[in-house]
C-alpha cells in the first residue's frame, strides 16, 4: 500500500485558519511523540467530516475527523487511507489505515485494522479469523497497543491491550438494536470489570444527517492521569466502533 503524500498538505486539514488549535505542549519523558496533548486532557470529542461526494453518488470515500478537546481546539487530524476496491467490494468490513497528524502536519499515530474474511460474528470472535481488530503505532513503526473485539452474544465488547497483548480495559458494548435516536455508550471498564473508568459514546446528530450520511461524532472520556498509551489504544477503539457498527456504505443509495 502506498504511503499517504504528508508533504504536499500545505496547512493544518480539517481546519479554517481562524479555527483555534490546542498548543503542542512541551516534550515528556517516556512519553511517544505527538501524543503529550493527552496527557493533558481527560476528554476527546472526534468528528467525522462528511463528503459531499459520497451523499450525492454513494460512492463510498476514504473517512476524514477532526478530533478536538473540551474547549474546542482541534488538537488532531485523522484519515482514512484504503483503496477504491477495498472500500466497495468490502464495506465496513475492510481493511483500513489511519493516519493521524498534529496541527503541524506531523503523523504521531496510525491505527491499522486488517481485513479478515470471516470477521464480524459476535458469537466467533474467539477464533483469531474471525475477530476484528486495530493495532496502534506511535509513533509510526512502534507498537503501543491494539484494540481486539471479544466473543459475546449480542453486544460489541472490546478488549484494550498494550503493546505486549495484556489487557488494560474492557468496553462493554451495548445491543445494536438500542443504538436508534439517542447517544449510544460504550462503557470502559477496569479489566476485571469492577469500576467504569470511562466511555467512548456514539453521539446522536440528527434525523436527517443519521438518514442521508455516515458521518458521526464520537467522544471520549478517560481518568486525566491514564497512561497516555491506553488513552491512545482507546482512539483506536474508536475507530474501530465506527466502522464495525455505525458505517453502512448502503446508507447513502438512492
Amino acid at each position: 500500500m502506498a504511503a499517504h503524500p504528508l508533504g504536499v498538505i500545505t496547512m493544518q486539514p480539517g481546519a479554517s485558519p481562524h479555527e483555534q488549535w490546542m498548543h503542542m505542549p512541551p516534550t515528556l519523558p517516556g512519553c511517544p511523540p505527538g501524543l503529550e496533548y493527552l496527557t493533558m486532557i481527560d476528554q476527546i470529542l472526534c468528528h467525522q467530516q462528511i463528503s459531499l461526494a459520497e451523499v450525492f453518488t454513494g460512492w463510498e470515500t476514504n473517512n476524514k475527523y477532526v478530533v478536538r478537546n473540551s474547549m474546542g481546539q482541534q488538537v488532531y487530524y485523522a484519515f482514512e487511507e484504503t483503496d477504491v476496491c477495498m472500500r466497495m467490494c468490502c464495506g465496513k468490513n475492510r481493511e483500513f489505515t489511519i493516519h493521524v497528524v498534529n496541527n503541524y502536519n506531523q503523523e504521531v499515530m496510525k491505527i491499522y485494522r486488517p481485513f479478515k474474511c470471516f470477521a464480524g460474528c459476535c458469537w466467533c470472535a474467539a477464533l483469531d479469523c474471525c475477530a476484528h481488530e486495530t493495532f496502534i503505532e506511535a509513533p509510526v513503526g512502534v507498537p503501543i497497543g491494539s484494540v481486539r473485539q471479544l466473543p459475546t452474544g449480542c453486544t460489541f465488547d472490546y478488549a484494550i491491550r498494550d503493546a505486549a497483548g495484556e489487557t488494560q480495559l474492557i468496553i462493554d458494548g451495548p445491543c445494536l438494536m438500542c443504538r436508534c435516536c439517542a447517544d449510544v455508550e460504550f462503557p470502559v471498564y477496569t479489566k476485571d470489570k469492577q469500576m467504569r473508568v470511562g466511555c467512548v459514546t456514539k453521539q446522536w446528530g440528527g434525523l436527517v444527517k443519521e438518514m442521508v450520511t455516515n458521518a458521526d461524532n464520537f467522544g471520549i472520556t478517560f481518568p486525566l492521569d491514564l497512561d497516555v498509551k491506553t488513552k491512545a489504544t482507546l482512539m483506536g477503539a474508536m475507530f474501530l466502533i465506527d466502522f464495525m457498527v455505525f458505517e453502512d456504505r448502503n446508507k447513502n443509495r438512492h
